[in-house]
């Protein structure tokens, strides 16, 4: 991992974001429908009112515009206002931000332990019964999208956020079982066996080890995932978190809040890949 490559990931996440925001105040502004409000057929406003709201419509219409008075009021630690909740947005990111940490940690970590605890008798067995339904069970929640598997889970009483750890196992299943099985093949996993080595000692001193980098990797992979999994989860499941306000966002065509919400997503998603990137050379060493 040399500065050169942190400087080219850098360079690669801020201008990621900055096209992110861009692009989604310009599928707002381009989105049918947009520049019509409710207050249009509300009676109790005055004309004065209505031409107010359209006039804040207007400068939203020149996204490049829009889009550069917004960079430059985010220097200055300015998110901006979000007409449709009537509230600085900085407050709403800031009140939402922990109910969405905690979907995105228990998507990861439920994901992880249920991927590994199945993907190491896979390994252990080599039973190719056991390896088949595995294999079954993950492709099947594969198929299967983050908001119907909510909506069940809300049917049933169970806390949505199961949801989201069901979207991550797979990955982590197939990553990993496939990784312990080229591992445990190694000639000094083969020597340590020949030698009378017990399983447990194996796994902690010789394969978790070339384990380490690769698992890094992909960890990163699966914040970005449980990211994605966590808005429609928020969003059937009724949460107080960035998903829900997304959507609401989205409902409204509120473009400074939306702008700001795509900008966080696209953060979030080319650091946790570009963490990842990062940790595959060293990753592909380790396994040589």
């Amino acid at each position: 991992m040399t500065l050169r490559a942190i400087g080219r990931q850098l360079i690669t996440i801020v201008l990621v974001a900055l096209f992110g925001g861009l692009l989604g105040a310009l599928l707002v502004r381009l989105a049918p429908g947009f520049g019509t409000h409710d207050e249009d057929l509300s009676t109790q406003l005055s004309a004065a009112s209505r031409q107010a709201v359209h006039a804040q419509d207007e400068a939203e219409r020149h996204v490049f515009t829009y889009y550069l008075h917004y960079l430059g009021g985010l220097v200055h630690g300015d998110f901006g206002y979000s007409r449709s909740l009537d509230r600085p947005i900085s407050e709403l990111l800031r009140d939402r931000a922990p109910e969405t940490l905690r979907s995105i940690g228990t998507g990861v970590c439920g994901g992880w332990l249920l991927g590994l605890a199945l993907a190491l008798p896979a390994t252990w067995k080599r039973s190719p019964a056991y390896s088949t339904l595995a294999t079954l069970i993950t492709g099947v929640f594969l198929c299967i999208p983050s908001a119907v598997l909510a909506l069940l889970f809300l049917v049933v009483g169970s806390p949505g956020r199961i949801a989201i750890a069901l979207i991550v196992f797979p990955k982590v299943f197939r990553f990993s079982r496939n990784l312990l099985l080229k591992t445990y093949a190694m000639p000094h996993i083969l020597t340590a066996k020949a030698r009378g080595l017990g399983g447990l000692r194996i796994l902690c001193w010789h394969v978790f080890p070339n384990l380490a980098g690769p698992m890094l990797a992909l960890a990163g992979v699966t914040v970005s995932m449980a990211l994605g999994a966590a808005i429609p989860v928020e969003v059937v499941c009724d949460y107080p978190g960035i998903g829900q306000l997304a959507w609401k966002a989205a409902l409204a065509r509120d473009v400074p809040l939306l702008v700001n919400l795509t900008l966080i997503i696209a953060v979030i998603t080319v650091v946790a890949n570009s963490f990842a990137d990062l940790l595959a050379p060293a990753a592909t060493r380790d396994l040589i």
